[in-house]
Parts: structure tokens; C-alpha cells; sequence
């Protein structure tokens, strides 16, 4: 007879919480549990005996003689673990903010410089904190199979901060099913900071916990991409997970990202990426999960979820484009995919490259909501380009020419000193997509980024209105952003236009997107976030989302309308004051010229593509 352990699936435990009293949803799942227990063992014929580990023992625990079949679904939980964290306390423990004092700002400020964060703040936090669960409350429920691949993590460092580096490959410890995880791989990436070197190898030694940590030493500085392949050269599991140096795993991060992996090794895993506050180490959500694309100057950008998708929120969803270095991948698969294209310099592109090469060389990808990693975004990056010049641009050269055919010829139209760069050698990338049978870009944005273009369209809509906005009460007084900061206030000033040496900001376009910007700071928009009577507008970086950057014109009556709850853009002559109100058709102050107004544009406002494409 085959003994495995058999769980409930979460469709019983979602049954089960409907009749049960308790408040506890993990106390009615471990119920519902001890229940199909109680019925196996009532029937003598059953060709299963089900087992329930200890609440308290993860499955990793489980003697050897028990594992289950490969179609088993398991609880990968460490609920020993779990518990553990929970009791934490101290700077930073369960994700908390830690709090500078004004005594300690001068030692903050020194290690923030050097790291685009505070080392401070992470030098007084323990590289074994606990985090913050934060993920849906599905995936405390949900189940895995048991027969998942092992694991190699591969975490390429230059110069990192020694406790954040710490943290990093202590939390992927902490947190992985020590069958699973086979290896971490720390590639050093030729610091020249001391402690990186011999005290790193000494405290790795030294640990009980560390013997499945080596290190990977770089003569020179290759960058990001080439230590990735430097580690991913070195892995010897089925499955080599990239992580950044500067990361925090979260419960239970692992089984998400290998169960796709385990029934098709052709199918690339990103987990979440949470935000580790650069200031002071809180860890907290970015958001629910969006799906990773570009626009046409290939700078990352994202796509909302799909419908069928939010309906299912712990289930992985197909994603166009990874965010960067954070991902699983069959090591079967990376190297059948030719690994990351070593042509690609320091990093920047290579997340294009290899989301491209997944899709169109038969693979896919997906986000898993139930995995998070937690993730410093630093503020600025501390480090060069080791003197290779524009290495970023002759990445993206690269990219383009080798992958995306006809459509490189948009990020050219964008980037014009792309076309005549020399993106190297690209004969064997070129090679490779020969050999894999690789399918055009044509069928990507087709198949996989098909909404892309509604959201990033490779040829820009016409804007509604721009130029100049003139006041009809006082007809010398213009719009006027002055070049402000973001969170700034702007007014109106004397128009400048057939004013030699005249300074301002005054063309504007209300674009495709329905937000107003200055023509020369495309990035920049009109904002309002106060409901007051006279409520100013101020400039802010764009989202797209509409909102307090939604506006519209009115050509009938001159308006300039803003929000989904309208106010009219209105001003006060005297004091050259710009807000918005009520809108009244008796109020000249709401009545404005602009220079151009497309009546054509206008009139396909609610598809301003149509005809585009």
C-alpha cells in the first residue's frame, strides 16, 4: 500500500468555512482537515491512508517514507516557523518602520549616500526579521504539489551593504522547504569592499545554517547580467531562481513559484515584489499584481489584470514582460533558451531579452500572487557603468534588432540615435532564434501584449487641444507652469508669444491620455487633489489613470473640464490666480483660447485610436 499524505483541496475548506462557527479560518481549514481523517479511517477499504502532520510541523519535517505521489496536493506551510515570526519583536520586526532619531540622522545620512538607502536603518535591524504576511487569505489555504523540483538561488552582489546582503540570503533560508531548496549562490560581482570578500566567507563558514551557501567570485566587473550567468553556470538544481541582492523572501514564497515550474518546465514564475521602504525598512505591498509590458522607448511599464484573472486572485496569470531580476526558471529551459544573451552589458534589457525569448521561443510566463519578495527600490544608484559609456542604449539596440522585427522600428522613431548604433555581434542570438523555431514579435503583441497598444500605442494619437491657453477676460494673460516641481502651484502670466527672451512654461496639450501637459515635459501633468470651492491646480508626474489628471474640452463653451465630478478651470485676473469651480455658464473667467483645437481629434474622444492602427 502507498502512504501519502492527502489534504483537503481549497474548494472543501472554502465549503467548510460557510458552516462552521469558528472565527479562525485556519482553525476551521485544520478542522475540515481532521475530518477526512476521521472518514478515511472509517473505511477499511480505502487505498489511501490520509496522514495530518503536527499544526505545528511543515511538511519538510515529514519522515521520508511518507512522501506523497506526484499528483498529491500538499500544505507546503511551516506553520513551526509562522508561529515563531509572529512572536517577534524589536527595530524592524514584523515589517515595521524603523524610526531615525534627529541624534542619529548624521550616521543614517553617511551609509544612505553610499547606498542609494539607509544601511543605518538596516544595521539595527536583525537579518533575520520577520515580515509582514501579507498575501491574499486564499493563499494560506491553498495547495501545492508535493512532488515540486529543487531549487538553486543565484544572488549577484557588488558592493551591497553587508547586513542587507545578510538579510537576503538569510530570509531565502528561513523560509524554503529545506527539501527544495538545494543551493544559494552569492556572486560577487568584484566589490572592493572589504568585508564583502574574506569576513563574508568566514561568517558563512561559521553558521549552522549556511552550508548550502557558497560564493561566486568575478575578477573584474562584469554586471548584473553577466554574474547572473556567472551563478546560473554554477547551479545544479532543476529550477534557478534570480534574486536581487537587496531582498526580503516572504512566507511560504517558494512552492508558488515552483508548482507552475513542475507541470510545464517551459513556464517561467515571478513572484510579487513587495517594497522595502529605501528610508526605513518598512515592508509593504506595491500593489495587487498588474501585468508587465513597455512602451515604445522600452522604459517597464504595467497592464491591468484581466477580468478572468481577478476573479481568481492566488492563481498565477499570464504576464507579457517580467519587472527584472526577480523570477524562477528550469534551468532545462534557461539553457535551451541560450541563458541571457552575454552580449548584454551591466545590466538594463535583459528582462525584455529573456521575456521575449520565453514567449516566442515556446514557453510562457506568469506572476504568482502567492509568492512575495519583498524589495528595495533604491533612491539613486551609487554605482557607474564601469566606463562603457552607453552600454543601456547598446542593450537595448541589441534587444530590438535581434527581437522584435518591423516594431524596432517604433523604439527607433522614439530613440532616433538607436537606429545607426552598434549593438555588437549579434550573429548567434540571431542563430539561436533560427534554430528555436521562434515565432515573430507580430504573433507577441498579438497573442501575448494584445491590449499593450491601447495602453502604449507604438504611434501616438494626435492631441485634442495644445498650445497656448489664453484667458477671453483678459487676453495678455496665459497659463503659466513655470517649470514647478512636482506638488507645485501655478498661475498666469503675460503670454509670451512673440516676446523675445520672454521665460515660462505655456504650451500645453491635452493629450490621448485626457491629462494636460506641458508640451516639453511630456512626464508632467495638471493635477487637482482638493474638493475646496477654489481648488488649485499643481503639476505632478503623470499615472494615465485619470482621476485628479482627467480633464476635457468643452469647444462649445470654451471649458476646460476637470474630473469625473466636473469643475471648470477658472481664474482670478487681478491676482493671476488658477484654480477650478463650479462650473457657470455666466462666468467669463471659465472661458479660455487655445491655440490649436482639433475638431477631428475631438470628436473621436472616446476612441481617440479609432483609425489609428
Amino acid at each position: 500500500m502507498t502512504v501519502v499524505f492527502v489534504f483537503t483541496n481549497f474548494k472543501d475548506a472554502e465549503k467548510f468555512k460557510k458552516t462552521s462557527s469558528s472565527d479562525d479560518p485556519e482553525e476551521e481549514v485544520w478542522a475540515s482537515l481532521k475530518q477526512k481523517i476521521v472518514e478515511a479511517s472509517d473505511n477499511p477499504e480505502a487505498e489511501v491512508i490520509p496522514r495530518l502532520p503536527s499544526r505545528n510541523v511543515g511538511i519538510e519535517h515529514i519522515q521520508e517514507d511518507s512522501l506523497p505521489d506526484s499528483e498529491a496536493m500538499v500544505d507546503w506551510h511551516n506553520y513551526t516557523l509562522i508561529r515563531a515570526e509572529k512572536e517577534r519583536v524589536g527595530p524592524g520586526e514584523q515589517g515595521k518602520p524603523l524610526v531615525i532619531s534627529k541624534e542619529e540622522e548624521g550616521s543614517h545620512d553617511s551609509l544612505f549616500r553610499s547606498n542609494g538607502f539607509s544601511g543605518y536603518a538596516s544595521d539595527l535591524i536583525s537579518v533575520d526579521r520577520s515580515v509582514p504576511d501579507i498575501r491574499h487569505p486564499g493563499c494560506k489555504t491553498k495547495l501545492y504539489h508535493a512532488a515540486l523540483p529543487t531549487v538553486s538561488v543565484v544572488i549577484p552582489f557588488y558592493n551591497e551593504h553587508w547586513s542587507t546582503l545578510l538579510r537576503t540570503f538569510h530570509s531565502v533560508i528561513n523560509r524554503s522547504p529545506s527539501k527544495l531548496l538545494k543551493e544559494v549562490i552569492l556572486v560577487d560581482d568584484a566589490s572592493n569592499k572589504p568585508e564583502l570578500k574574506m569576513q563574508l566567507d568566514d561568517y558563512i563558514s561559521k553558521l549552522p545554517k549556511m552550508p548550502k551557501v557558497s560564493v561566486v567570485r568575478m575578477d573584474t566587473r562584469g554586471g548584473l547580467i553577466t554574474a547572473r550567468l556567472a551563478g546560473a553556470k554554477k547551479a545544479t538544481a532543476e529550477v534557478i531562481i534570480f534574486l536581487d541582492s537587496h531582498t526580503e523572501a516572504n512566507v511560504n514564497w517558494l512552492p508558488p513559484l515552483l508548482d507552475p515550474i513542475s507541470q510545464d518546465y517551459r513556464t517561467a514564475v515571478c513572484p510579487f515584489i513587495d517594497v522595502v521602504d529605501f528610508n526605513n525598512f518598512e515592508y509593504r505591498a506595491q500593489d495587487e499584481g498588474a501585468r508587465g509590458a513597455f512602451d515604445w522607448q522600452l522604459f517597464y511599464k504595467r497592464l491591468p489584470l484581466l477580468p478572468e484573472d481577478l476573479k481568481h486572485p492566488t492563481e498565477p496569470f499570464k504576464s507579457p514582460v517580467m519587472a527584472g531580476g526577480l523570477f524562477a526558471i528550469s534551468a532545462k529551459f534557461f539553457w535551451e533558451l541560450g541563458g541571457y544573451d552575454p552580449g548584454l552589458e551591466i545590466w538594463g534589457g535583459e528582462q525584455y531579452e529573456l521575456s521575449f525569448k520565453i514567449w516566442q521561443c515556446g514557453g510562457s510566463m506568469v506572476d504568482a500572487p502567492c509568492s512575495r519578495v519583498g524589495h528595495i527600490y533604491r533612491k539613486y544608484s551609487p554605482f557607474g557603468g564601469s566606463g562603457k559609456g552607453d552600454y543601456l542604449g547598446r542593450n537595448y539596440k541589441r534587444v530590438a534588432a535581434v527581437w522584435m522585427d518591423e516594431y524596432a522600428e517604433f523604439i527607433y522613431t522614439r530613440r532616433p540615435h538607436y537606429r545607426d548604433m552598434d549593438p555588437g555581434d549579434i550573429s548567434q542570438q540571431v542563430a539561436l532564434r533560427k534554430k528555436l523555431e521562434c515565432k515573430p514579435f507580430k504573433w507577441f503583441m498579438k497573442e501575448v501584449a494584445f491590449d499593450l497598444p491601447k495602453h502604449y500605442p507604438p504611434v501616438e494619437p494626435e492631441d485634442f487641444v495644445s498650445g497656448e491657453i489664453r484667458s477671453q477676460v483678459d487676453s495678455g494673460l496665459c497659463v503659466d507652469s513655470g517649470f514647478g516641481r512636482q506638488g507645485q502651484q501655478f498661475g498666469l502670466s503675460d503670454c509670451m508669444k512673440g516676446k523675445a527672451g520672454a521665460a515660462g512654461e505655456q504650451r500645453f496639450a491635452l493629450s490621448w491620455r485626457k491629462d494636460i501637459r506641458p508640451m516639453n515635459r511630456r512626464k508632467m501633468c495638471w493635477d487637482v487633489n482638493s474638493y475646496q470651492e477654489e481648488a488649485p491646480v499643481t503639476v505632478y508626474d503623470c499615472h494615465g489613470q485619470g482621476g485628479n489628471q482627467f480633464w476635457k474640452y468643452d469647444p462649445d463653451h470654451k471649458w476646460l473640464i476637470h474630473g469625473g465630478n466636473p469643475r471648470c478651470l477658472d481664474h482670478d485676473p487681478k491676482g493671476r490666480r488658477l484654480f477650478v469651480a463650479r462650473c457657470d455658464e455666466n462666468k467669463a473667467t471659465q472661458r479660455w483660447t487655445i491655440e490649436n483645437v482639433n475638431l477631428d481629434q475631438l470628436a473621436k474622444w472616446d476612441d481617440p485610436m479609432k483609425d489609428l492602427f
